[in-house]
């Protein structure tokens, strides 16, 4: 099944939480333009180099879309926790990078002003796929995410700013075409985003 498949399934799950949910605000849902730096220690040289020819990073630009429940509270109401399952789609020079995560997360509404700040750490699969081939291979995938969120209506939220860090293992030559290829590790995604996010 593809991710695009499994992450409807999943937001279209957190909808229908949504329209049980016992207390507004517990569910969001979002849609935000997404930038990832992907940068690895060692450049791959063969046909099935991820990041281009003998390069060691690169900016892929895309979009990522999900959802999150927060269904623990504390008595205060200042710090609740839930789960987040978010898909992303991004692409640069070629070739393409998704991701399909789910994971933990804690809120908080710290201040008297309406910012919260939340973090998570979210698992689940990478698809990559190389410039100039359309072979794709999928792989563990995680990442740690902060952000902060400000209410603009009681429905709304702006996403003030949200960074990731994770890691995930790229499609290689050494990977798909063997040979005396140099082994390439892991790669380092650091990811930045914004955008409005829906409460229900």
């Amino acid at each position: 099944m593809k991710l695009c498949s499994i992450a409807a399934v999943a937001v279209l799950a957190l909808a229908t939480v949504a329209a049980h949910a016992q207390s507004q605000g517990n569910v969001g849902l979002y849609f935000n333009p997404v930038a990832i730096r992907v940068s690895n220690s060692n450049a791959d040289a063969g046909p099935y180099a991820f990041l281009g020819q003998n390069s060691t990073s690169q900016v892929f630009y895309g979009y990522g879309f999900g959802g999150y429940y927060d269904f623990l509270h504390s008595q205060s109401g200042k710090l609740s926790a839930g789960f987040d399952i978010r898909e992303s789609d991004l692409h640069a020079n070629n070739a393409m990078l998704r991701s399909f995560l789910a994971g933990a997360r804690v809120s908080a509404k710290p201040f008297s002003r309406p910012f919260k700040p939340y973090a998570q750490i979210s698992l689940g699969l990478g698809t990559t796929k190389a410039p100039s081939s359309t072979i794709h291979i999928s792989k563990f995938d995680y990442t740690l995410y902060a952000g902060v969120d400000y209410t603009l209506q009681k429905h709304i939220d702006f996403r003030v700013v949200e960074i990731g860090y994770g890691s995930l293992t790229t499609i290689s030559s050494a990977d798909v075409g063997g040979g005396n290829t140099l082994y390439v590790p892991a790669s380092n995604q650091v990811s930045f985003s914004s955008g409005l996010v829906f409460r229900f």
